[in-house]
């Protein structure tokens, strides 16, 4: 005989359904008693499930009797409610994958549990069995959609349809197609521009003679619209204005779910909310404009953080920074660094290298995607070549053009003066230019990526005013990332960057633009800036091109720690672009302890073409994995 379920109306079909009474992709009330007794019970288990593979995972993972069995219940009042749950969970798993003529019993000493009263009398330890019958498994019949959206749409409106998910007559009929089919069929009215779409009505019929699961769902579009007036509450430092222009919607518009989200993000990106909401009016007033409310929680105006490092060839760093999120009421952001570097033993103040500067960001300028950024820096670095003290500056704009796809030109300035330069002596520089820069990054993260590719790339025309010459310098680096193993626990990673300089002799560019390797982001086990252009002298100087790459494997052991296993080179040249034969090699291992912030990193490694000069190892401590 066939069963017949009429279901109720949806008002958001991605907040759950219920099926034959079982409740998919939503909240499940439990047992008021379950957290109110803590009488601790224990019990033995059967669980049979007349089944193998699959089905046996899905059922014995849905019961909480199965997956708390090792753990006492609280009274037998928890006890009970945690088997009289076990029917409904047990019903769900198998509707899941297909299967409606099921039976479960669940005994409890020879009793129903759906039978025995909270206060029954049980022994001490319980005996339970759960049996389960699966009976057929069913498949799909006949399927009908009313009132399903229209086509053909543009690209950036199509939705996938249902039946790519497997809502096709003759397919295993699993209960979470037919939600995910619902969601579908919403989805694809609402980016036709219609918000409150819906589903009205849900038919379904279990044939048990014909193991077919037949299914009609008529769905409701409701009205069109387009956005409507924009308000904001909650604001205590920021501009209302600003925040509605910076979400890019325009009232009269058609509504369009993506940009919704993309408001929303713009909106998170700004830095300045410790919440935001977007929320649409109830229905759709009659002149079709839908009014949207954004509702905000402003962050503390200020922020200030510190950081050090630690190598054993390059010493101690040291650094903060403070930060304000909103000096003007459009979240114009401004943050001063600094940082002390270059600290070994014996103390040295005259070995320390010294960095201080401010960057101001004024987000929003021209679109809500472009920013205006401004930055000043002075620093002291004494390196083993030459001691640099220098002033910079620059001025651009950064433009965010999707997702994963970001630039920045602008203008730069510097005025250095290198001394103790053992090779060209003590010399002046003056450079005004432009920059330009291109990243593209679908990293699962920042921090810690399993996965995807990162792509940088930079080109700074500039003019030296010293000696009346112009340079050019670019750069490209490479970085990807592939994950293997439950929960991506094993991950080999691999990056190469190259870069070259077109201009004047070695001895007219200046040095901090000449390119160099070595150190914990470059060629880990040598010192830092120390791979160069031998001179013939002994005395490395930099170079017009550099080449350098690295390859790491990282495994995770559980959530706290993790070891990798590298290996790098890399290789600087004066007049021509450098070989694979010609690369200096360094090798090493890892310790990795994962937190909250992202892992914190120890290194040692070793160089394996090791020259006069190059330490036996070195060791290198930070946040975050090295590339």
């Amino acid at each position: 005989m066939a069963a017949l379920l009429a279901a109720s109306a949806l008002a958001a079909p991605a907040q759950g359904f219920e099926l034959f009474g079982i409740q998919f992709f939503g909240s499940e009330a439990e047992e008021a008693a379950e957290a109110v007794i803590a009488d601790p019970r224990t019990y033995t288990l059967t669980f049979e499930t007349g089944a193998e593979g699959e089905l046996d995972g899905a059922l014995r993972g849905a019961s909480n009797l199965w997956g708390d069995r090792d753990a006492p219940a609280s009274g037998v009042p928890g006890l009970l409610a945690k088997a009289r749950g076990d029917y409904a969970r047990l019903t769900g798993a198998l509707y899941n994958l297909g299967y409606y003529g099921g039976a479960v019993s669940i005994l409890v000493n020879g009793r129903e549990a759906a039978s025995l009263s909270p206060d029954a009398s049980l022994p001490e330890p319980a005996t339970i069995v759960v049996t389960v019958n699966p009976g057929p498994q069913f498949v799909f019949g006949r399927l009908a959609v009313a009132n399903r959206a229209p086509g053909p749409v543009a690209p950036e409106d199509m939705v996938d349809a249902p039946e790519e998910i497997g809502f096709v007559s003759g397919q295993v009929a699993r209960a979470t197609i037919v939600a995910q089919a619902e969601q579908r069929l919403v989805q694809a009215w609402r980016q036709l521009g219609y918000p409150k779409a819906e589903i009205a009505s849900r038919n379904v019929v279990a044939d048990h003679r014909t193991t077919a699961l037949d299914v009609t769902i008529t769905v409701d579009p409701g009205a069109h619209a387009a956005i409507g007036p924009i308000g904001v509450e909650g604001t205590q430092n920021m501009s209302p204005a600003f925040i509605v222009r910076q979400t890019g919607l325009v009232a009269g518009a058609e509504y369009d779910p993506d940009d919704i989200e993309l408001a929303r993000e713009r909106l998170t990106r700004l830095g300045v909310f410790r919440s935001l909401r977007i929320e649409a009016a109830d229905a759709v007033p009659a002149n079709g404009l839908l009014p949207y409310q954004i509702i905000v929680q402003e962050q503390a105006l200020r922020r200030y953080g510190i950081g050090a490092t630690l190598a054993t060839i390059d010493g101690l760093g040291v650094e903060g920074y403070w930060l304000h999120r909103n000096l003007f009421g459009e979240a114009e952001r401004l943050r001063l660094d600094a940082k002390v570097a270059g600290i070994g033993f014996p103390i040295d103040t005259a070995e320390f290298d010294y960095f201080f500067g401010g960057t101001f960001t004024k987000p929003g300028i021209y679109t809500p995607d472009t920013d205006l950024v401004a930055a000043i820096s002075a620093e002291r670095s004494v390196l083993p070549l030459y001691t640099e003290t220098s002033l910079r500056g620059r001025i651009g704009i950064e433009q965010l053009f999707t997702d994963t796809i970001s630039g920045g030109v602008g203008v730069q300035f510097q005025h250095s003066y290198f001394e103790d330069d053992a090779t060209f002596g003590n010399r002046n520089f003056t450079t005004v230019g432009l920059y330009g820069q291109g990243v593209f990054d679908n990293r699962d993260s920042q921090l810690d990526p399993t996965e995807g590719f990162y792509v940088a790339a930079t080109i700074d025309p500039l003019y030296e005013l010293e000696y009346d010459n112009a340079i050019v310098r670019a750069t490209l680096e490479g970085r990807t990332y592939f994950g293997f193993g439950e929960d991506d626990n094993f991950v080999l990673a691999a990056r190469v960057r190259g870069g070259a300089i077109a201009g004047p002799s070695l001895s007219e560019i200046p040095p901090d633009l000449l390119f160099f390797a070595g150190g914990g982001g470059s060629v880990r086990g040598y010192g830092y800036r120390s791979i160069g252009v031998d001179d013939g002298t002994g005395t490395v100087t930099g170079g017009r091109y550099v080449l350098e790459g690295s390859l790491e494997g990282r495994v995770r052991f559980n959530d706290q720690f993790g070891a990798v296993a590298f290996v790098d080179g890399g290789y600087v040249a004066a007049d021509r672009f450098p070989g694979l034969d010609e690369l200096s090699l360094g090798a090493g291992i890892g310790l990795r302890y994962y937190t909250a912030l992202g892992p914190l990193r120890l290194d040692a490694a070793i160089p394996l073409n090791k020259r006069p000069g190059d330490p036996d190892y070195a060791l290198y401590v930070g946040i975050g994995q090295s590339f």
